[in-house]
């Protein structure tokens, strides 16, 4: 039996907020309201989503990956971090849980939901958060309106993939130590196709699309349709998974597989981006920062292709528009590529209430 924020009684039901971010939506938790075993928490997600079914008719999913997500939440332990942030990829119609990766869309309403919580106080007009990824052990920063305490979704900022506007929250996550590039390689060959593996936030494989015999203009719902395609891009993800350091990724959702084109909307590069069994209907916000990273390298996949700014904003084209990222690529003295991003989401609260999760059967 769990208590809602009102302390009332809900035998079975879980405390959730659904909210979209950016250009994903899903149920929020916090740490405390979800079982702490992780085999455990991830079976509850699987009822609670209504997966597996092609539907996700008996639970919170929209039936794509992009709506079957959940957020765990928590005060973090580490000192340079106020929030930890554990992203769940629930999948639609196959009974898995994937934490191999994090998600930035998501990432834009973690700090509104902790601050609706109670567990993240607002700094005034606008507050700043450090987010723990716990996925990746990266720190991301978030700043987003806090009028009157509480978080304003209202506003004019607008973003390709979500009709009608809101307000905006500004998404950091800083340069590390580590190469942009995990092989330390610009190119290399997996599995008969030449590629640039990139992890600027998110491991990333990019791919030329004309080497694939695709223009990269396509809808998504074309490519996916094209099973040598898919079957061909299955087979680099998964060759590519241990060169990220992730191992067997058969049943992980990373790394993803971008195809790179020209420009066609007076932008920096066009994508298309399978993640993985899917093409995604616009781009993730850490898909965009490593796409971006990458393509600032010369020899990389892309770097022939791209219209390249002078300065950090890359506006990353995909199929419901334009992403703006802004990236700082610097090549050190040591011979390592090393990039920082930033970028523009916007974040709402759809519903908070108690969600019931579909018996055990």
């Amino acid at each position: 039996m769990r208590a809602d924020a009102a302390g009332g009684a809900h035998p079975g039901g879980i405390r959730c907020m659904l909210m979209r971010g950016g250009t994903s939506k899903g149920a929020f938790f916090l740490a405390t309201d979800v079982p702490a075993d992780p085999q455990e928490r991830d079976e509850l997600m699987l009822r609670l989503l209504g997966s597996p079914d092609p539907r996700q008719i008996d639970g919170l999913g929209g039936g794509h990956a992009l709506t079957s997500k959940a957020a765990i939440v928590s005060v973090s332990e580490d000192p340079g971090a106020d929030l930890d942030y554990l992203f769940l990829q629930v999948g639609v119609d196959r009974p898995t849980v994937g934490d191999a990766q994090t998600c930035g869309n998501l990432l834009a309403a973690v700090g509104p939901f902790a601050v609706e919580r109670g567990i993240l106080p607002a700094g005034g007009e606008t507050t700043t958060a450090r987010i723990r990824l716990r996925n990746t052990g990266g720190i991301a920063t978030a700043s987003f309106a806090t009028p009157a305490g509480m978080p304003d979704y209202d506003g004019d900022t607008e973003i390709d993939g979500v009709p009608g506007s809101a307000g905006p929250i500004e998404l950091r996550l800083g340069v590390g130590e580590a190469s942009v590039l995990p092989t330390g390689l610009v190119t290399q060959t997996v599995a008969g196709h030449r590629v640039t593996l990139v992890d600027n936030g998110l491991p990333v494989v990019l791919m030329d699309a004309g080497s694939l015999g695709v223009s990269g203009d396509e809808d998504p719902g074309g490519l996916e349709a094209d099973a040598r395609l898919c079957a061909v891009v299955e087979e680099v993800r998964r060759a590519a998974g241990p060169l990220f350091g992730l191992g067997d990724v058969t049943e992980q959702t990373v790394p993803k597989v971008v195809l790179l084109s020209s420009p066609r909307q007076g932008g920096t590069i066009s994508t298309r981006a399978f993640i993985p069994f899917r093409v995604h209907a616009s781009i993730g916000v850490l898909m965009a920062a490593s796409v971006a990273a990458g393509i600032r390298i010369p020899g990389a996949i892309g770097h022939d292709l791209a219209r390249l700014p002078a300065g950090p904003e890359h506006d990353i084209e995909h199929p419901a528009g334009v992403l703006r990222t802004r990236v700082d690529v610097t090549h050190g003295a040591d011979g390592a590529w090393r990039a920082s991003s930033r970028s523009t989401r916007t974040a709402r609260k759809i519903f908070d209430g108690i969600v019931f999760p579909r018996p055990r059967r």
